[in-house]
């Protein structure tokens, strides 16, 4: 009688999937597409807020909370240029540099969750394309809510409060859960990306558990990350004034893991699952 093989823990999987699928190397190139279609992107939206009620201040405000101090300073540095010279062609650039820049992303991503999956891609070119022109839409949808919420959030807050009277401890809470709100547009862009990228039939369920881990793992990550580069990592000191530019990459690198982790451990469990051999 043969011993059936002794399957992996997860864990042990998700080690091996690290090298096999070489994610390493995926998230170093959506690290360059990242860069990329940063700056178009910031034109966009420094140029669409001007129709908008909020400031380019508010907007860098909702930044700082996650970049690293030194690429804090060169995103300033540029947003305060691109405010200073803004027009409507700038507006033009943004959307088409934007969009070509962050679908490149967008395809990356679907390369490595059909990696992960073990599928490959059929899907034709236009249609693939034209996938991740929709997605980058529906990121930029929801990251202008996500930074609109805050603002509605708190006059929400104040009318309740004042029409109600309840104490200040309610103003309180009811900041602290306006800003969670983001947290879950942001599991919520994960989760759409988890499910329509990958070249495969899926169901909500299986794309949530790595949106899940991908948004606590990309905040966590991200505030981690900002605290070494201020207290511990002077990057300034060896790469001079490209220092700004270094963090950004290596940021970039770490969110890159970070997505395609969730997308891998999707992937896992959906094999376990559906029982498919490693």
């Amino acid at each position: 009688m043969t011993d059936r093989p002794v399957q992996p823990s997860f864990y042990q999987e998700l080690v091996s999937r690290f090298s096999r699928d070489q994610v390493a190397s995926l998230s170093a190139e959506l690290a360059y597409f990242f860069l990329l279609s940063l700056f178009p992107f910031l034109i966009f939206l420094m140029t669409l807020i001007g129709y908008l009620p909020i400031s380019s201040d508010f907007v860098l405000d909702f930044i700082r909370q996650y970049a690293p101090g030194e690429t804090m300073r060169l995103i300033e540095e540029t947003i305060r240029n691109i405010v200073d010279t803004q027009n409507g062609k700038l507006l033009s650039f943004g959307v088409i540099a934007t969009l070509w820049s962050a679908s490149n992303g967008i395809n990356a991503i679907v390369r490595a969750l059909n990696r992960a999956y073990d599928v490959n891609e059929s899907r034709h070119f236009l249609i693939a394309r034209l996938m991740a022109i929709l997605l980058t839409f529906a990121m930029i949808f929801v990251i202008v809510v996500a930074l609109l919420l805050p603002v509605f959030g708190r006059e929400i807050g104040y009318f309740i409060f004042s029409t109600f009277g309840l104490s200040e401890m309610f103003l309180t809470v009811w900041n602290t859960l306006r800003w969670l709100v983001s947290a879950t547009i942001l599991c919520i862009v994960f989760t759409g990306l988890y499910f329509i990228a990958p070249n495969l039939r899926l169901k909500i369920s299986e794309a949530y558990p790595g949106a899940l881990f991908a948004t606590v793992g990309w905040i966590v990550v991200s505030l981690a990350f900002s605290y070494y580069v201020g207290n511990f990592g002077h990057y300034s000191v060896m790469y001079g004034s490209l220092g700004g530019v270094i963090v950004l990459l290596i940021w970039f690198y770490l969110t890159g893991i970070i997505v395609v982790l969730g997308g891998e451990i999707n992937a896992i469990l959906y094999r376990r699952y559906h029982q498919i051999p490693s």
